[in-house]
């Protein structure tokens, strides 16, 4: 694989991502080096916070899907030694966009016996008492059992929402919801809808072409960057690209952006043409959009010829409905406070 060092780049969260705009095998779109969007919040445990003793909260709802539900009280189980070295993928103080997950990550595989006792060591308190549940999630790069998300239940977050993840005895997040950014990508008609502050734009994109298609799904913003070098040679795709892009919102740890494309210029509405990126014109149509987007916003596509984006490539954990979201917990559905 090649991967251009040039920036001084470090691979973050997720790891050194591939470098293309292609689709191949599982991966699809576009990829580069490690990027200079922060995916990997810094590991010092936040001065605020310094145990896990989270107040407890009252109440509680019936989850629909036959697991106990309702606040939980101050764990009675020993606190799990996995804590210790758990990442986050949110900077205390970041503000971020409604669709974004909490992710913990862990140096080694949770064993399946310990993953209860991890979820209740994970507190997360919120303003809007948001109902929501932690779930083992497969990352894209690392094996079963090295990531649990929290999501809420069937909506996105609430905008305004302020969080607290504490991390067991290791220290806590603070965080906030933003404004909500949802877009909708239809493959089929060439047109991006963004809807934000209860406005909506329609805006001309371009897809994947046959064989090299985008994604399908639900995929929440990892990071972005004003530009990015990709490399078809490191997918087998020959010299069919190799330059740096611009106004690059990242979306998949495979490789799926919405970027700058030269291409888009004059197909973009009209014919899908990439390699499994969603391509905006270079005309400030791209530049436009990449200002307007945060970390953990929503960008689905729909209407092409490809299969719905896993939940562990990036964040896609809104592709899995309420019920198969609770199947990979082990404490089930909590309401926070």
């Amino acid at each position: 694989m090649y991967l251009d060092r040039s920036a001084g780049r470090t691979a973050g969260r997720f790891g050194a991502v591939v470098v293309a705009c292609a689709a191949l095998f599982t991966a699809a779109g576009c990829s580069t080096d490690a990027g200079s969007g922060t995916r990997v919040a810094p590991d010092t445990p936040d001065a605020r916070a310094s145990t896990a003793a989270a107040d407890k909260a009252a109440g509680g709802q019936d989850d629909g899907a036959g697991k106990a539900s309702g606040a939980r009280p101050v764990p009675s189980t020993p606190e799990p030694a996995a804590l210790a070295q758990a990442r986050v993928n949110i900077r205390d103080g970041q503000t971020v966009g409604v669709g974004m997950p909490i992710s913990v990550t862990f140096s080694q595989p949770v064993p399946a016996a310990d993953r209860k006792g991890v979820e209740s060591w994970l507190r997360v308190q919120t303003s809007s008492g948001t109902m929501g549940a932690w779930s083992w999630v497969k990352d894209h790069n690392l094996l079963d059992g090295q990531r649990v998300d929290f999501r809420p239940g069937t909506t996105y977050w609430q905008p305004g929402t302020q969080i607290t993840l504490r991390l067991g005895s290791h220290g806590a997040r603070h965080f906030t919801i933003g404004r909500s950014l949802v877009a909708t990508v239809d493959a089929k008609t060439h047109r991006m809808t963004v809807h934000t502050g209860g406005t909506a734009q329609r805006i001309p994109v371009t897809t994947g072409a046959p064989g090299t298609d985008t994604w399908n799904g639900t995929m929440v913003v990892m990071d972005k960057q004003p530009k990015v070098y990709m490399d078809s040679r490191t997918v087998g795709l020959g010299d069919t690209y190799h330059d740096y892009y611009y106004w690059a919102v990242h979306l998949t740890t495979s490789g799926t952006y919405v970027h700058q494309n030269p291409r888009a210029n004059t197909e973009a509405g009209h014919r899908n043409v990439t390699h499994g990126c969603v391509g905006l014109a270079s005309n400030g149509t791209a530049q436009r959009f990449y200002d307007q987007v945060r970390t953990g916003d929503v960008v689905t596509v729909t209407g092409a010829d490809k299969d719905r984006v896993a939940a562990g490539n990036g964040y896609g954990d809104w592709n899995l409905t309420w019920k198969q979201w609770l199947a990979h917990s082990e404490a089930g559905a909590t309401t926070t406070a």
